[in-house]
């Protein structure tokens, strides 16, 4: 039986159409939409158990949302080689996102992604109907990927440690600003986010509650 505030998680195995299986967890929840997220892949060296990976699923969830997270293959429990890749790690999104609107009854969810798995996101984004996306500690993002773009066909949110010294903190909040989406510094920390890492959380779940809001507005 499981009671009101209970963080659960359940093993979830994502095939692949070469043959692979991916290792994943998930969480169930009632409301709309769902958080697909998208660890920082090998070349960046970690995978699902990456503390802001786990602190998205917990304030997610923790609201009554659905979320799943995942390995990129070879990386922990994932079959396979790891991959350098751009493409396979595409592949392996695509499939986890397949999954995790199986587990939302077909809807759009939003997707969250970690350092270079950004670009994987974005490629996400013009591929499949996404609720919204959540950039965090962007690596391969950067802001003229947006100022030429008139409108955002979902809500977006870009979260940075206000001492990540790569990233160009006004041109984010000036592009951003004109898209009406989220810009979130979080004060005091690094990438790896050793202070403030739950306001990370806070900030993808905020945009998850915007996000459900469109949806039940038919947007």
């Amino acid at each position: 039986m499981v009671m009101k505030g209970q963080y659960l998680e359940r093993p979830t195995l994502i095939p692949l159409q070469g043959g692979l299986v991916l290792e994943g967890v998930s969480h169930r929840g009632a409301l709309r939409p769902g958080l697909l997220v998208l660890p920082p892949p090998s070349i960046e060296g970690s995978g699902m158990d990456h503390v802001v990976g786990a602190e998205l699923a917990f304030a997610v969830s923790h609201l009554g949302h659905p979320t799943l997270r995942f390995n990129y293959r070879g990386i922990g429990g994932s079959q396979g080689s790891p991959s350098r890749s751009p493409a396979e790690w595409l592949e392996d999104a695509r499939e986890a996102l397949r999954l995790a609107m199986d587990n939302t009854e077909g809807q759009r969810v939003v997707v969250a992604s970690i350092g270079a798995s950004d670009a994987v996101a974005l490629k996400l984004a013009e591929l499949e109907p996404l609720a919204g996306v959540v950039l965090i500690n962007p690596s391969l993002a950067r802001p003229d990927d947006f100022e030429s773009r008139p409108a955002l066909a979902w809500p977006l949110a870009v979260v940075v440690a206000e001492q990540d010294e790569t990233q160009d903190r006004a041109r984010w909040a000036a592009v951003l600003a004109r898209l009406e989406a989220d810009f979130v510094v979080i004060p005091g920390a690094t990438r790896a986010y050793q202070r403030n890492l739950p306001m990370v959380g806070k900030a993808a779940a905020s945009l998850v509650g915007r996000a459900g809001g469109r949806l039940r507005e038919g947007v």
